[in-house]
């Protein structure tokens, strides 16, 4: 056996882990972001306005329904279902984050984010933008690494699906089983 085919099993057991951690920590944090909006939805409604990048009519569409879109791909998170696919809709929100952060900052205006709840305009000064955007980035690298390796452990992606385990297990049982036969 070469040394990179006895890696990769150690590689395939450490990703699964790193994948778990992931996550859990983006399932964990949509959820507590979602929840905190969805208890004021006219604060999550102001803090989409104060954006200044949607026509009216979609602020309040999205002030209202963002909160309850971040819960559930919380909740697919934590429960590893459809992790690829969750990991890609989470990539695309967080870029959107990142770009309306990166706006604001730009476009001079004084607001607080609303990523966990309030948001809307603050006095100069008193924004976070830099340590909101390396936030969302360090989210966006986990989604993107779930993106990469969605298979974790402690997930129902995979609950009793054969396929799901990593190849040397596979390949152990299969031939243990054909040595008791």
């Amino acid at each position: 056996m070469s040394a990179s085919a006895a890696a990769e099993p150690r590689f395939a057991a450490a990703a699964r882990w790193i994948s778990t951690g992931a996550r859990l920590v983006l399932g964990g944090v949509f959820i507590v972001a979602g929840a905190l909006k969805v208890i004021d939805p006219q604060s999550s409604v102001a803090a989409v306005r104060a954006y200044r990048l949607l026509p009216s009519s979609l602020e309040t569409m999205v002030g209202w329904g963002l909160p309850f879109a971040e819960i559930a791909l919380g909740l697919l998170l934590l429960a590893g279902i459809a992790t690829r696919v969750v990991a890609v809709a989470t990539a695309i929100l967080l870029l959107v984050f990142i770009f309306a952060v990166a706006s604001a900052w730009v476009r001079g205006l004084s607001i607080d984010c609303g990523c966990f709840g309030g948001g809307g305009e603050v006095a100069p000064g008193q924004t976070a933008y830099g340590a909101e955007l390396l936030r969302d980035v360090g989210l966006l690298l986990l989604a993107l690494w779930l993106v990469w390796q969605p298979r974790s452990r402690l997930a129902l992606d995979g609950f009793g699906n054969a396929r799901d385990q990593p190849h040397g297990e596979r390949r152990s049982r299969e031939s243990g089983a054909m040595n008791e036969a």
